[in-house]
């Protein structure tokens, strides 16, 4: 999303005084309003439900309200992935023997602590991004889920998660009780980060050949040179219980192809969020512009249109995998998660689908991601859809893609078009 401060811009001899959002606060001003708007995401829908009383959460004298949460939104257990580094709320629950339990879908994210005060929820809402809630364990009277905004777009609304409200995954070097040690540097991580910057602070089950990454590390004493750091001992790893208890939780494994997943997906929803949010700010002072000079409601500007490709062009780019680290060794899951994820769909014709793995060079067979199918993707402002499906069309179908897509090979681009003629409605117009 871009910045935006007080500006008088001079149009035709016409001074027009734009007041636009200062860095990290667009979002609360019109047309967004984040704060103020009202949500009707998955975990909304859900608080009617049980205020209306035609849905009701089980409590669980262990894990609270945890089991049932994930059975009203859908989220598998097998999803399952263990951060130990203490970066998030309730940090003084988080720790190498006490990780935090991450479990998402496609749109939903729940965390969870042992013995924690909440549990924690984010959600995609259609028009306002990332929305969080949390609801509270103590199972002493009904659940209540409720909205949070200022304490978690503290971390959660910056230029780490391009400037709206999103998540952010990180790799820190923790030591023994989970704090990171920051004077290490620490890596944002998304699919383009090679595997040796991952994971740091996280533990990961799964194997992966002779390729490195930080996971399962714990680090002691002052890192001069973090680089020289062996971590053999974390790598290939297929069972935690040595580490902290692991029938504390839903299962036993922080599966790396679910790491690998949550990782792409998160940024791909910031990446969405940032088209929407950019792409009706610059509608809404276009609007404004041809209010003061007097033109005609529908005229576009060159700074409008300019406006709308630098908010939806990443997301084309990161749409298709631009600059996946490449895998070098084959990739495998210790538990369920790859077999789950990939069942889901849909299908051509041909039986192929977005969500089929490749796991030895990349992380998906198709480089397009699966979320295309998703409730954000197709709810995007008519102006950003547009732009983006014709940017889908140019790279699918164009003889030459741009440079930046020539990774694709002719065949990758001609499997994925009909796999999206046959599965994306509207992709064939």
């Amino acid at each position: 999303m871009n910045t935006f401060g007080i500006k008088a811009i001079c149009i035709h001899g016409v001074l027009l005084a734009i007041t636009a959002a200062a860095h990290g606060q667009g979002f609360e001003q019109e047309p967004i309003q984040y704060s103020k708007s009202s949500p009707t995401d998955r975990v909304s829908k859900l608080i009617a439900a049980i205020e209306a009383g035609k849905q009701s959460l089980k409590y669980d004298d262990e894990k609270g309200y945890l089991p049932a949460m994930l059975a009203a939104l859908d989220v598998p257990q097998s999803s399952q992935t263990l951060v130990f580094s203490k970066t998030s709320l309730q940090r003084q629950r988080i720790s190498p023997a006490t990780p935090r339990a991450l479990y998402f879908n496609d749109d939903t994210f729940v965390g969870y602590c042992r013995n924690g005060e909440a549990l924690e929820i984010s959600t995609i809402d259609n028009q306002l991004g990332s929305v969080f809630y949390t609801l509270d364990q103590e199972g002493k009277t009904a659940p209540r889920i409720v909205r949070q905004t200022d304490n978690c777009l503290i971390c959660h609304g910056s230029s780490s998660t391009k400037g709206v409200p999103g998540l952010i995954i990180r790799s820190v070097y923790c030591n023994e009780t989970g704090l990171p040690e920051l004077s290490a540097g620490t890596f944002r991580t998304n699919h383009q980060s090679p595997l040796s910057q991952r994971w740091g602070g996280w533990y990961v089950t799964g194997t992966h050949g002779e390729q490195k990454h930080l996971g399962n590390l714990i680090v002691s004493g002052k890192l001069s040179r973090p680089d020289e750091i062996d971590n053999s001992s974390g790598q290939n790893v297929t069972n935690l219980s040595s580490r902290f208890d692991t029938k504390a939780y839903l299962t036993p494994q922080s599966d790396i192809v679910a790491l690998m997943v949550l990782e792409h997906q998160v940024d791909m929803h910031n990446c969405i969020t940032q088209a929407n949010f950019g792409t009706r700010q610059a509608m809404f002072y276009q609007q404004a512009l041809n209010r003061e000079l007097g033109k005609p409601a529908e005229q576009q500007w060159d700074s409008t249109k300019s406006r709308i490709k630098s908010s939806c062009e990443p997301l084309v780019e990161y749409l298709f995998f631009c600059e996946e680290a490449r895998l070098t060794a084959k990739v495998v899951g210790s538990g369920k998660f790859a077999d789950e994820f990939a069942a889901c769909g849909p299908r051509d014709k041909q039986g192929r689908s977005l969500r089929e793995f490749d796991l030895k060079t990349r992380m998906f067979k198709y480089p397009c991601s699966y979320l295309v199918y998703s409730e954000s993707f197709s709810s995007l402002p008519t102006e950003a859809k547009l732009y983006v499906q014709r940017r889908m069309h140019e790279i699918l179908f164009d003889k030459d893609p741009g440079p930046k897509f020539r990774y694709l090979s002719d065949k990758d681009r001609a499997a994925i078009r009909e796999i999206l003629t046959d599965t994306l409605a509207g992709f064939a117009g």
